[in-house]
């Protein structure tokens, strides 16, 4: 059988084609590999899906051993284009999607027991309470928290690490930044975060949509301690 080129067999892995290079026993099926997983990190990285595996194969090969391309640049362009037209629609229809049922959501949950709604539509109930000072939007605090999107899928939580976070009132969403301003230290509190109070239409990455609403499990551990300024080296020493 005649032997296919290693860029053909890489690009077949990644993509799922009919070619697979099952064995990497040797430096060049490992290093063909190895390639193919970079190449599908950066593919994933860039929120890219499903291809055709034969047709992105022969592109890599035409490529790589300098045959004319099937396509010409402007038709390229065009397609990518298209593309682009293509996201931009689905996610406009997800975004709509997502903000007609997270207003469902809060409307049904402000009516549960206990559930209290702020003016600026936040809504949070309380757990447990705590005691002091609430903190202000210039201080830094320590919490623990997991956060979930109301289909249940948890996108965060500083339980699973194992260590509480420490971070700035004023460096999160605005609604994470309100519920802490109204909690006092060792309080835990269950959080309903509507989307223009967290990541609105541009959500998160791949993991928080356009228009979620965030669910929060929070406890205000600490409220820190400001901390003071390391002294100069001329006035190191210094009495």
């Amino acid at each position: 059988m005649k032997k296919k080129p290693i860029v053909l067999m890489l690009a077949a892995v990644v993509l799922g084609g009919q070619v697979q290079a099952t064995e990497l026993k040797t430096f060049d099926q490992r290093f063909s590999y190895t390639l193919g997983v970079r190449m599908a990190k950066m593919l994933s990285a860039q929120g890219i899906g499903k291809l055709d595996g034969p047709a992105f194969g022969s592109a890599v090969a035409d490529v790589i051993n300098g045959k004319d391309l099937q396509m010409t640049e402007d038709q390229m362009t065009e397609v990518l284009k298209e593309r682009s037209d293509r996201l931009n629609k689905e996610r406009k229809a997800k975004a709509a999607a997502a903000l007609e049922k997270g207003k469902k959501f809060l409307a049904d949950n402000a009516r549960n027991e206990g559930v209290k709604v702020t003016d600026s539509g936040l809504q949070y109930k309380v757990i447990r309470e705590g005691k002091g000072d609430s903190p202000k939007k210039t201080d830094r605090v320590k919490v623990h928290y997991e956060g979930r999107t109301i289909d249940g899928k948890k996108f965060d939580s500083s339980y699973d690490r194992g260590k509480p976070a420490e971070f700035g009132v004023s460096g999160v969403v605005k609604g994470f930044s309100e519920a802490l301003q109204l909690m006092k230290p060792g309080a835990k509190y269950q959080v309903f975060i509507p989307s223009e109070l967290g990541y609105g239409e541009r959500g998160a990455g791949k993991v928080i949509g356009p228009n979620e609403v965030l669910v929060f499990d929070l406890e205000l551990l600490e409220v820190l301690p400001e901390k003071k300024p390391e002294p100069a080296a001329a006035d190191a020493g210094k009495k």
